[in-house]
C-alpha cells in the first residue's frame, strides 16, 4: 500500500530521529519515481526532514528556508498528504507552529507527525521494534554522529558525481 521507503522515512523520523537518513531514504525513492517534479510530495517530506535536521542543530535560517518550501508543497499536495495517511489539517497546524518557533529561534523539540491511518502506524511501529528503536522517543542529543551527520559522512561519490557532471557540461574535456 505504501512504498517501503516512505515507511523507512517514518521509522527514522519517529524512531531514532535520524532526519538525515529520512532525507537520504526518501530522496532515493523520489529520484527513482518522480525526479523531475520539484513539487512532489516526496520533496515536501524531504524538506520537512531537512528543516528538522537544521532546527536541531540551531541552524534557524536553513530550517526556516526549507520548512517554508515544504509548507508550499504541502499546500499544493494536500490530497497526497491524506493518501499518505496523515491528518492534513493537524499536520498543517503543526508545521505552522514549528515555523513560528524557528522564526523566534526557539529550541528544537522532537515531534511526531499526525498519522491517522492505524495500519500504517502499526506497520511503522513494528519496523521500529525490528530496528531496535522506540517509536516516539525524543532525540538523543548525546549522539553527535546523528546531530552532525552531514559533516561526518563520506562525500567521495557525491564529489565524483559533481565532477563528472561538470565535465559533461564543458563538453567532455
Amino acid at each position: 500500500m505504501y512504498p517501503i521507503e516512505y515507511i523507512q522515512f517514518l521509522v527514522h523520523f519517529h524512531g531514532d530521529r535520524d532526519y538525515f537518513e529520512c532525507h537520504e531514504v526518501l530522496e532515493e525513492y523520489w529520484k527513482k519515481t518522480d525526479s523531475k517534479n520539484k513539487s512532489s510530495i516526496w520533496v515536501g517530506l524531504i524538506l520537512l526532514a531537512v528543516s528538522t535536521y537544521h532546527h536541531r542543530r540551531s541552524n534557524f535560517n536553513g530550517a526556516k528556508r526549507t520548512l517554508d518550501k515544504a509548507l508550499k508543497i504541502f499546500d499544493k499536495q494536500a490530497d497526497w498528504l491524506i493518501k499518505l495517511g496523515f491528518d492534513q489539517s493537524i499536520l498543517n497546524d503543526l508545521i505552522k507552529e514549528r515555523l513560528s518557533s524557528i522564526e523566534k529561534e526557539g529550541a528544537y523539540t522532537s515531534f511526531d507527525l499526525p498519522i491517522c491511518d492505524p495500519i500504517l502506524l502499526e506497520t511503522c511501529r513494528k519496523y521500529c521494534v525490528q530496528e531496535g528503536f522506540l517509536w516516539g522517543k525524543g532525540s538523543d542529543f548525546s549522539k553527535n554522529g546523528l546531530i552532525h551527520r552531514h559533516k561526518l559522512r563520506d562525500r567521495t561519490s557525491v564529489i565524483e558525481e559533481r565532477h563528472q557532471s561538470l565535465k559533461m557540461r564543458k563538453g567532455g574535456e
